[in-house]
């Protein structure tokens, strides 16, 4: 988590509800919420929210086509080319 990250305990976050929307709608950065002193929830924008998701979702790909490749399951772009200029042709 990124330094600049709000910490607030959960009292905070029940008595300045819509001030937290606010807030972290137009910085974008998430807040930490606590409860008892421990970390309990990250509050942020549905924006930051979804590009996180797709940035997860991205990696995963890589991590998969990763795994293809060290596994042997791959085809060199010279090859799929001239396939698709064969197919092209018909």
């Amino acid at each position: 988590m990124k330094l600049s990250t709000q910490v607030k305990p959960i009292s905070y976050l029940k008595s300045h509800a819509a001030e937290i929307v606010k807030d972290i709608s137009e910085s974008r950065e998430p807040m930490l919420i606590t409860q008892n002193g421990e970390a309990k929830l990250v509050v942020m924008d549905v924006r930051t929210y979804e590009e996180q998701e797709q940035t997860l979702a991205l990696l995963k790909i890589l991590a998969l086509g990763n795994k293809e490749i060290e596994a042997g399951r791959f085809r060199s772009a010279e090859d799929v080319f001239a396939e698709m200029d064969k197919d092209d042709q018909q």
